[in-house]
């Protein structure tokens, strides 16, 4: 973890700035625009890349995939250049992925987080981020799950931290991987069932 060195009023600014960043749900707003209907309404009413892909617009779930990930990595991005202290950097990352998660503007009901994740850990720490990515793509193909593959990537990202000498995000991995397995309840029940659906499957 970073040394503490920024005041909490500032903290609190940084950590409302992230929060506000990562609370813009692209997903919804994609698929009012392109005439897919209300996102909340399809599917498992989740507002990230996976339900968009539900709607069939594989354009809109691919914009919907960058630009979540991309609100992390700029909420990180941002911070940086406003502030040379890691923690404020870090505490705008955590705020964003809170804000994608409980969004004020749907009523604190927002996505799991997986793209928001990514994006944070590439921005903070590319060679970590490199290597959950890896996780991700390696767990997807060999177990055709995507939501195992998103549980193994938040749940290794400590350990790639360390390993590649980035201790200093170990806690907030550790965090991020924490919200994820919560986020992630509904599909860790339905794993241990055996009733998930694999990538591509039609239901």
């Amino acid at each position: 973890m970073p040394a503490l060195a920024t005041d909490m009023f500032t903290l609190i600014l940084f950590a409302l700035g992230g929060y506000l960043v990562g609370s813009i749900p692209f997903g919804v707003l994609l698929a009012r625009v392109m005439g897919l209907g209300d996102l909340r309404k399809i599917g498992s009413g989740n507002i990230g890349a996976t339900n968009v892909l539900r709607t069939g617009n594989k354009k809109a779930a691919a914009l919907t995939l960058l630009l979540d990930g991309g609100k992390g990595a700029a909420a990180v991005y941002i911070a940086g250049l406003l502030c040379e202290n890691r923690d404020a950097v870090q505490v705008a990352a955590l705020f964003a992925f809170l804000g994608h998660c409980f969004p004020v503007w749907l009523g604190f009901r927002g996505g799991k987080g997986v793209a928001t994740f990514l994006g944070i850990v590439l921005a903070i720490a590319w060679p970590v981020g490199l290597a959950a990515c890896a996780t991700w793509l390696v767990v997807a193909a060999l177990m055709r799950y995507s939501s195992l593959a998103a549980l193994m990537a938040a749940g290794l990202s400590p350990v790639w931290a360390l390993l590649l000498g980035r201790g200093e995000i170990l806690l907030l991995c550790v965090a991020l991987a924490v919200l994820i397995y919560v986020r992630h309840a509904a599909n860790i029940g339905r794993l241990r069932a055996g009733t998930e659906s694999r990538i591509g499957q039609k239901k």
